[in-house]
């Protein structure tokens, strides 16, 4: 029996194509949003350079005022005010994130790299009757509806952003109510891998799409021809530029669809779901595995997991990176030593017979399970200084138990 529980915010995400008039003002907005983000970080990098007073966010509202007065910024205020001063928001986040030291100092938005976005608040548009119109624009936006809103929606922001490939999405954020599916008495333990990008503690094997080796041809022509136009080769250079970024944008899009529709099945076939905490940022440092690794995209399917858990009220736990889930018998918790990676099949000295993979997911479910049990939290901790995982130890004769108990191998 599903339960439907509070309202929470959720974005809805949909494309849209805009005229002429709309795609040039929307370009404009961009523009601007983006010299206003820089600017303010320049006079917030001074002051911090010059150890002088910190710069809040008013002041640098104050500042967007005085700039737009000049004669050579006048053209801030051609565009809505609402993207602009959700940018010095933007740039007040950076920095409290900074200042907390959970990210890097903010850098500033490059008109090549950086994404191109603007967010406008309820009095930066009007939305009625399934017709969304922005500030400074005369008509709505030709929206496809791919999926219904919620029933009496009411957006409290609304983003509008081009990607490399020159699409045009549009994203409502709105209140709904996630509906709770049955609960099941089920858990799961995954491997990730590169031939097989999961393997399930059940057994079963999810084979790797490869989406970016299937492109890589077509992608390598289309970045050849970009390289050989000028940089002032004009519209060539734009067109060959777009070439590449639909490649990536297609590459992309295969792979979150096929991570969603992945993701989904495993939260609503079970209750439990115990990953491993891999440092992909390291194992990207790997020149001969960077590039599968990063086709693999699994720090993307441990975001999409742990959003989806949250959403329909499953639990993902996360064991050690350090445990090693490889090279521990299952069925009898014996530890191996050394175990290469084209060591695909091994046999422990109790007689067991293990596919590395489906072990390692069996360990990782068991390990998992055992941690809920012993009240650690979900997320990973420090190591200690004796080297011990900080998987906490239950003194049960248990495979669960012994394969949290067992040091790094």
């Amino acid at each position: 029996m599903s339960v439907t529980t509070s309202p929470v915010k959720r974005a809805f995400k949909f494309r849209f194509y805009p005229t002429g008039a709309q795609a040039a003002e929307l370009s404009r907005t961009f523009g601007c949003v983006r010299k206003v983000y820089n600017m303010a970080l320049q006079a917030r990098s001074e002051a911090w350079t010059l150890r002088q007073e910190r710069v809040s966010y008013n002041a640098t509202s104050a500042m967007l005022t005085a700039w737009k007065r000049t004669e050579e910024l006048a053209y801030l205020s051609e565009v809505s005010s609402v993207p602009l001063q959700q940018a010095l928001r933007h740039l007040q986040g950076a920095f409290a994130n900074f200042w907390q030291k959970r990210t890097k100092y903010p850098t500033f938005k490059s008109r090549k790299k950086s994404r191109k976005s603007a967010d406008y608040t309820t009095n930066g548009f009007r939305y009625r009757d399934g017709r969304l119109t922005l500030a400074k624009m005369a008509e709505p936006l030709d929206i496809v509806w791919s999926r219904p809103m919620p029933e009496g929606a009411s957006p409290s922001t609304v983003t509008v952003s081009q990607d490399s490939a020159g699409r045009w999405f549009v994203s409502l954020l709105c209140e709904d109510r996630p509906v709770m599916p049955t609960p099941v008495n089920r858990a799961v333990g995954i491997d990730a891998g590169i031939t097989a990008l999961v393997t399930l503690s059940t057994g079963e094997k999810i084979t790797n799409p490869k989406h970016e080796r299937a492109d890589r041809q077509r992608l390598a022509k289309a970045q050849r021809d970009l390289s050989r136009k000028a940089e002032g080769d004009g519209i060539n250079r734009e067109k060959a530029r777009l070439k590449v970024g639909r490649i990536h944008a297609r590459i992309a899009d295969r792979r979150r669809d096929f991570l969603h529709k992945l993701t989904t099945r495993l939260v609503r076939e079970n209750q439990t779901i115990v990953i491993e905490d891999l440092t992909v940022r390291n194992m990207l440092k790997n020149r001969k595995l960077s590039r599968a690794i990063a086709d693999a995209s699994w720090t993307g399917m441990r975001s999409m997991l742990e959003d989806k858990a949250d959403w329909y009220g499953r639990e993902v736990i996360t064991v050690d990176r350090w445990f090693p889930s490889s090279k521990l018998c299952s069925a009898c918790g014996t530890l191996q030593g050394t175990m290469p990676l084209n060591v695909r099949e091994w046999t422990c000295d109790c007689g067991t017979t293990h596919d590395r993979d489906v072990n390692a997911a069996k360990n990782i479910l068991a390990a998992g399970l055992a941690v809920a049990a012993c009240g650690d939290g979900v997320r990973p901790q420090r190591r200690t200084p004796g080297g011990q995982s900080s998987v906490k130890q239950e003194v049960v004769p248990t495979v669960a138990s012994r394969a949290a108990a067992q040091p790094r191998g």
